[in-house]
C-alpha cells in the first residue's frame, strides 16, 4: 500500500476510534457525527460494530479486489495464440480488435472479459493490435491517385 493510501486508512481508522471514545464519554450520535463530519448513520454502525466485534472496528480494512481472472500463465500464453491470426478463430480479416481478443480468451481460457479491460491487458503486454501488412485485393491504386490529385485539394480549399 503506498503512503498515501496508508495515511487516508490511519486517517479513518482515528475517525472511528475517536467516535468511539466520544461515545463513551457520553456524547449523543447526532453529536458525534457533527463533530467528525459523518452521517449519524456512520456513527451508528461503528459503535454497533465496536459493541459486537470489540477493537477490530477501528483497524482499517482494505478494500476486496477480484482475483485477477486469468492466470500470470495464460496471460503470457495470449502474445502466441494471437500470433496465429485473427483467422485462425475464425474472424473474417486480419485484424485484431479487443473484442475479438476477449472472443479469443473466452474460447482458449473460459474467462470472460470485457474489451476494455482485454485493452489493458494488451498494454500490460505490450502488445498492440496491428492493422494488416496486405493491402486489399480490391484497391484501386490509379483511382486513389487521381482522388488525391483532383478532388482532394478541392476538398481542403473548402475548409
Amino acid at each position: 500500500m503506498d503512503r498515501k493510501k496508508t495515511s487516508l486508512a490511519s486517517w479513518k481508522e482515528a475517525r472511528r476510534k475517536r467516535a468511539c471514545e466520544l461515545k463513551e464519554q457520553g456524547w449523543k450520535q447526532r453529536t458525534i457525527a457533527q463533530a467528525l463530519g459523518v452521517s449519524e448513520a456512520a456513527v451508528s454502525q461503528w459503535i454497533a460494530e465496536k459493541e459486537k466485534t470489540g477493537l477490530a472496528v477501528w483497524s482499517s480494512r482494505p478494500r476486496g479486489h477480484r482475483a485477477a481472472a486469468l492466470k500470470a500463465e495464460q496471460l503470457s500464453l495470449l502474445p502466441e495464440l494471437l500470433s496465429h491470426g485473427a483467422e485462425a478463430y475464425g474472424f473474417r480479416g486480419a485484424v485484431w480488435t479487443c473484442s475479438r481478443v476477449a472472443s479469443v480468451i473466452k474460447e482458449e481460457f473460459g474467462v470472460e472479459h470485457h474489451k476494455a479491460h482485454v485493452s489493458r491487458l494488451l498494454k500490460a503486454l505490450e502488445w498492440t493490435p496491428q492493422i494488416p501488412v496486405e493491402r486489399a485485393s480490391q484497391r484501386d491504386e490509379a483511382a486513389i491517385a487521381k482522388w488525391r490529385i483532383e478532388v482532394w485539394p478541392v476538398l481542403k480549399k473548402r475548409r
